[in-house]
């Protein structure tokens, strides 16, 4: 018997979900029905998060594919694509960082299509995710800056970062959504979770185009640290902060040599 958004609200509700009418809602949305659809329930009912069950998220105004195990973009993270897309001009070099689902980028070249954005993970899974948000020869896979193609090495304006930046001992206390349902690399920052801040801004400077931007996502508590990494780095660095969407960015400007 096929589910109505009655029903199907029932149920999920009982499974703890605190918006079941809405998901209800995008579940029958999905267009399955009978085994089909019961089995996407079932994926939400067992804890799985909403988005890797439609097999996307809402971020940004648009519907960016996700993957099971792929990191699923965070509505704080629209303070990255605020900040760095009021910095991207026509003709722009951007890089997505550790990329996850490449919703970043992705939501940058929506913005301005005229940007070359590129993208890298370190996570197979992630990289073809992303190759489906992006074009595929511009998602590249490996360590970091190891990833990116030499070619672009002083010719990024802008590089756009959301690492892992949760503590290794605070995953435990995630909600299990994120804790059991997210691959740990796209978690787990290290000790003080700022382990992939210290090598990024690191290695950043020599990828950034004179007057390039980093733009790296980090905690309010953390947002001190994570600028003193980026001054040390030789980038001029500045806080933004979004209340509304509960999102901290740190920008780092190289300076353009003086003539």
């Amino acid at each position: 018997m096929d589910l109505d958004t009655g029903s199907l609200a029932a149920r999920l509700r009982r499974a703890g979900c605190v918006f079941a009418e809405d998901e209800a809602a995008l579940l029958l949305d999905t267009g399955l029905t009978g085994a089909a659809l019961d089995r996407l329930v079932e994926r939400r009912v067992a804890g799985e998060p909403l988005e890797q069950v439609l097999g996307w998220a809402a971020f940004d105004g648009m519907r960016v594919r996700v993957a099971p195990g792929v990191f699923v973009p965070r509505r704080r993270s629209q303070v990255l694509v605020t900040a760095a897309a009021a910095l991207v001009r026509d003709g722009a070099v951007v890089l997505d960082l550790c990329c996850g689902s490449g919703a970043l980028g992705a939501a940058i070249a929506r913005r301005v299509p005229a940007a070359e954005v590129h993208a890298a993970d370190l996570d197979p899974d992630a990289v073809a995710c992303a190759r489906r948000n992006l074009p595929a020869e511009r998602v590249h896979h490996g360590d970091l800056f190891d990833a990116v193609p030499d070619a672009l090495r002083g010719r990024i304006d802008v590089v756009v970062v959301n690492a892992p930046y949760v503590p290794t001992g605070a995953i435990a206390l995630m909600p299990p959504e994120a804790r059991d349902h997210e691959h740990r690399i796209a978690l787990d920052g290290g000790a003080d979770g700022l382990e992939l801040h210290r090598r990024i801004t690191a290695a950043v400077p020599a990828w950034l185009a004179p007057g390039g931007v980093l733009v790296i996502e980090t905690s309010e508590r953390q947002a001190p640290v994570t600028v003193a990494l980026v001054e040390a780095a030789g980038l001029l660095a500045t806080v933004v902060r979004d209340e509304e969407v509960d999102g901290t960015a740190v920008v780092g400007r190289r300076e353009r040599r003086r003539t």
